[in-house]
C-alpha cells in the first residue's frame, strides 16, 4: 500500500513516507509538523496513530519525536512485537542518529556532550541543564559539514531526555536553526519555517527474526532546501 496516496497531508505538508512495512512493524518518514501523540489541549489535531490506523489497523507507539523534528518513526504492529521493541528501548539496544543544521561552527570534529537536564516547568517547556538535580544525559556529536554561517552536525543521544539534542546542542553554543525556543539565531533569507532537526536513522532487532534492521529517513524537502541555501555563494 502507499501511504502517500491514500492519507490526508497535516498542515499541508506532504504525507508520511512509508520506509517499512510487515506484520510486526510499521515504520515512516514522519514530517515536521506532525504530532506523534495526541494534543492534550485539542485531540482532532491530526497525529500518527490516527492518519494511520484507518490504513493498517491497530497501532503501537514504541516511541515518538518532537512534532517539529521529522524522521524515521516505529510503530508495533502487535501487542507482543510492541512489548520486545519496548525491551530494546528501555535497555538501550536502539541506535539512534540525528542531523542538525546548527548556527555557529564548532572547533572539534567529534565530541561528547554529558550534561544533566531536567524540565523547567515553565509554560515555554524548555529543558535546562541542571548540574544539581537533572537526570544524566549524554549526546555524542561528529561535524558533518561546515558552512560559512553554520554546520550540519550528526547527533546520537545516548539517554533519552526530552529536548536533549536541542538542549545539548544549545548548551554548546550550537542552538539548532529554526529553534526558537533555545535561541536560535534567523539568518536572513534561510528557507525554513521549522526546526532543522532530522531522525535520520535507526537501527534495531527485528521482533520478529531478531535479525539488525537499519532504517534510514531521507532529508525532508525543508531540509535540504536550507542545506543548499547554505551552500550557494553569499
Amino acid at each position: 500500500m502507499n501511504l502517500a496516496q491514500k492519507l490526508p497531508s497535516p498542515g499541508g505538508d506532504p504525507p508520511p513516507e512509508v520506509l517499512w512495512l510487515d506484520a510486526a512493524l510499521l515504520v515512516i518518514n514522519k514530517p515536521a509538523g506532525l504530532r506523534s501523540l495526541p494534543d492534550g489541549y485539542d485531540p482532532s489535531r491530526p497525529y500518527v496513530r490516527a492518519l494511520l490506523e484507518p490504513h493498517y489497523g491497530r497501532l503501537w507507539m514504541v516511541h515518538r519525536l518532537d512534532k517539529e523534528t521529522s524522521g524515521v518513526l516505529v510503530l508495533a504492529r502487535s501487542a507482543e512485537s510492541h512489548r520486545i521493541l519496548n525491551t530494546q528501548f528501555e535497555q538501550h539496544q536502539v541506535r539512534k542518529t540525528y542531523h542538525a543544521l546548527a548556527a555557529g561552527c564548532p572547533p572539534w570534529e567529534e565530541t561528547t556532550v554529558c550534561l544533566p537536564l531536567r524540565p523547567n516547568g515553565d509554560r515555554r517547556h524548555r529543558t535546562v541543564v541542571d548540574h544539581a538535580g537533572g537526570k544524566p544525559a549524554l549526546t555524542r556529536l561528529r561535524l558533518l559539514r561546515r558552512f560559512p554561517a553554520a554546520c550540519l552536525i550528526e547527533a546520537q543521544p545516548e539517554t533519552g531526555r526530552t529536548h536533549q539534542i536541542r538542549a545539548h546542542l544549545a548548551s554548546s553554543g550550537l542552538p539548532i536553526l529554526g529553534d526558537t525556543l533555545y535561541g536560535a539565531p534567523t539568518l536572513p533569507g534561510l528557507p525554513l519555517q521549522t526546526l532543522a532537526l532530522h531522525a535520520q536513522a535507526l537501527e534495531l532487532a527485528h521482533p520478529e527474526t531478531g535479525l539488525p534492521l537499519h532504517l534510514a529517513a531521507p532529508y525532508p524537502p525543508a531540509f535540504q532546501s536550507a542545506i543548499s541555501w547554505l551552500l550557494s555563494p553569499a
